[in-house]
């Protein structure tokens, strides 16, 4: 990936103090993580797209690659992947239309529900999300541009920001067994 231009100085704290030079200080430091958070997310996802860009696979379609091909058969009900990936259902179609025409998977009838889809991960598929996590691991996951000790942080931070969003519940505790 080509270096960007450095900037002489970092827009953010700019904006900070722009914040607070306005009279929104009480405002400052929320406007700083948040397009922070954000600006940190279009820097990995450049990383992310240059990696899978020979593959070519979007971000979305690769999560959805490899959604299926975590599971035991490489299969799973459209409204499971849904779910999973967090995402409207008109985008999870639309990457299921075009994974479907490139035969990295397939759509079959749900077995129980008639108004339900099975989503298929082929052999192909298969194939090229693995191909593409070995590169996703080396180039992106195993350097993420943080100390191991600041990645293991910012995660805590970002799940308790989640959490506390309602974006996940800690699971239930498990019985004791007898």
């Amino acid at each position: 990936m080509p270096a960007t231009r450095r900037l002489p100085v970092d827009p953010i704290a700019e904006a900070k103090r722009q914040w607070i030079e306005h009279g929104w200080e009480s405002a400052a430091a929320g406007m700083t993580a948040v397009t922070s958070i954000i600006r940190a997310q279009q820097l990995m996802f450049a990383r992310i797209d240059a990696t899978l860009k020979p593959f070519g696979l979007s971000f979305a379609r690769y999560e959805m690659l490899r959604l299926l091909g975590f599971t035991r058969e490489g299969r799973m009900p459209m409204a499971s992947a849904i779910a999973r990936l967090q995402v409207h259902p008109t985008s999870v179609t639309n990457t299921v239309d075009r994974l479907a025409r490139d035969g990295l998977v397939a759509r079959e009838p749900h077995p129980t529900d008639g108004r339900a889809a099975m989503l298929v991960l082929t052999d192909p598929g298969r194939a090229l999300v693995e191909r593409a996590t070995t590169a996703l691991n080396a180039e992106v996951f195993e350097q993420p541009g943080l100390a191991e000790e600041d990645t293991t942080e910012l995660v805590r931070i970002i799940a308790r920001l989640r959490k506390d969003a309602g974006d996940f519940a800690d699971p239930r505790p498990q019985p004791e067994p007898f």
